[in-house]
């Protein structure tokens, strides 16, 4: 380890055990110099590199501060931050974790429509709130476009997509520092459809794709529905997959492929580090195997700007990155797409097979909406509602919930991972939740293993209200007398 990164990790080690609060300035660059007995150069490369990370923030004229983002992974029910592990202990395997065969899409779907079936509080929905979409504009323009058009020609429609749409998406990444070949671009019925058309190119059934733990359960669904096996690698909650732990299972077995949410992880809400994203996609390449890519809350970020992702340290064509508008602007739209590097061409095929387009109407209205302006404005306030609604469900869980409770800290995205006493069967929980008119999404859902059956995922896009907080109660109700 170099010695700005040693400082960097002292610095960022007591700022997680709170000796520098959120807000709070950090040593100046001289007083650092100073106190740890290093150069100025030295101080100042790990502060950026704390920057990086997004632990601290420069203010102009008046020195380094800590983000918000900065706080510790997991917070103790009790509101006093939990001790840090490297790895949290509850998503290690006692054993080394081995491929097998993926059935959860049962569960799912059965507590998907339990959900859906009951007029409850929907803390347990894995949508956002659709009144923060601007769905009645994106229609306005979709219904002029039907008035303009009486009939399709089906031939402009076929994969890729729609030529307008495709440049307005490569014209977004270049806005943000990510420059993309527009030809790169296919036009998918959503970011599943990307996923599992990546998943489809890259590896046959039989094969063994490496997923975070826990992991999105579409991205499970993907490894099923394709006759797979996943195999499940432990996932700290704040920086993502265990890298060594994935060069373990490289090294014991092969791999086809390796599926992850680099960023605002459903259902950790982590932001990789970019040089952890780095890593993992020079570790891929050594090995020569793909990696996909899902980066559909791409936009919905807490900090400052958006986050890198694993396609930007791609050189090789490996990273086939998924995402879509379904989270951002228009859930219902279904426009997703992918940039599958050196496989482009095959799932071009395979959407032309599988699919044959996607609706023209949609990608037309979002195009349209995208060169008219106030996507930007959009998200500001996307962003700022989903902040402020992610504080106010942490401190009621804190202050509802019993003691042992833990909890993720999202960076991004609208949902929140909770750890209840390990006596709690999440899927009781949810049972007896939803006969209270509350729904929440039960731990079991996120693996292909028991190791989660004490967690739920909780949604906090919706606005905040009365009967929220009264749902929250009861749930922590139902929780204490569980434990």
């Amino acid at each position: 380890m170099k010695l700005y990164e040693k400082l960097a990790d002292e610095v960022a080690e007591a700022i997680r055990r709170g000796v520098f609060a959120v807000g709070e300035r950090v040593l100046s660059v001289r007083q650092a110099s100073r106190q740890h007995g290093v150069s100025i150069k030295t101080v100042l490369n790990a502060y950026a590199l704390l920057e990086s990370r997004g632990q601290i923030e420069t203010r102009p004229q008046s020195g380094y501060f800590v983000r918000e983002a900065a706080q510790t992974a997991l917070v103790a029910a009790s509101g006093a931050p939990s001790k840090h592990r490297d790895v949290d202990p509850s998503s290690l395997p006692a054993a080394p974790p081995e491929a097998a065969a993926v059935d959860v899409s049962r569960l799912v779907l059965s507590t998907l429509r339990s959900i859906r079936a009951h007029d409850a509080v929907p803390l347990g929905s894995p949508y956002p709130d659709p009144s923060l979409f601007p769905w009645r504009r994106i229609n306005q323009y979709a219904n002029a476009i039907a008035r303009r058009h009486t009939s399709w020609n089906l031939i402009d429609d076929l994969p890729p997509g729609n030529p307008e749409l495709i440049r307005q998406i490569a014209r977004r990444y270049a806005e943000n520092g990510l420059p993309v070949d527009p030809d790169e671009i296919v036009i998918t019925l959503g970011a599943t459809e990307a996923i599992n058309l990546s998943l489809q190119a890259v590896a046959r059934p039989g094969d063994t794709v490496a997923v975070e733990s826990p992991t999105f359960y579409a991205m499970l669904h993907a490894i099923e529905r394709l006759g797979m096996r996943a195999i499940e690698v432990a996932t700290h909650p704040r920086t993502g997959i265990d890298i060594d732990a994935l060069e373990q299972v490289i090294a014991r077995q092969k791999i086809a492929a390796c599926m992850v949410m680099p960023n605002f992880q459903n259902p950790l809400g982590f932001q990789m580090p970019d040089e952890r994203k780095r890593q993992l996609v020079d570790l891929l390449a050594a090995h020569g195997i793909p990696a996909i890519e899902n980066d559909v809350y791409q936009e919905l970020y807490f900090g400052d700007a958006r986050p890198s992702t694993l396609k930007t340290y791609d050189t090789q064509g490996l990273v086939l990155h998924c995402a879509s508008f379904s989270k951002s602007l228009a859930a219902s739209y279904r426009i997703g797409w992918a940039m599958p590097g050196r496989f482009r061409a095959q799932v071009e095929k395979l959407k032309f097979l599988n699919t044959l387009t996607t609706p023209s109407v949609p990608q037309v209205a979002v195009a349209d909406y995208l060169r008219q302006g106030g996507y930007d404005r959009h998200l500001r306030h996307v962003r700022k509602v989903y902040r402020q609604q992610a504080r106010i469900m942490t401190a009621m869980v804190q202050r509802f919930f019993p003691a042992g409770t833990r909890m993720s800290e999202p960076q991004g995205g609208y949902v929140l991972w909770v750890e209840l006493p390990g006596q709690v069967d999440s899927m009781r929980l949810y049972q007896a939740a939803l006969a209270r008119g509350i729904t929440v999404g039960p731990g079991m859902m996120f693996s292909n293993r028991s190791d989660f059956r004490h967690f739920i995922r909780l949604n906090y896009s919706y606005p905040w209200t009365a009967q929220t907080e009264a749902a929250l109660k009861t749930l922590g109700e139902l929780v204490a007398q569980m434990a």
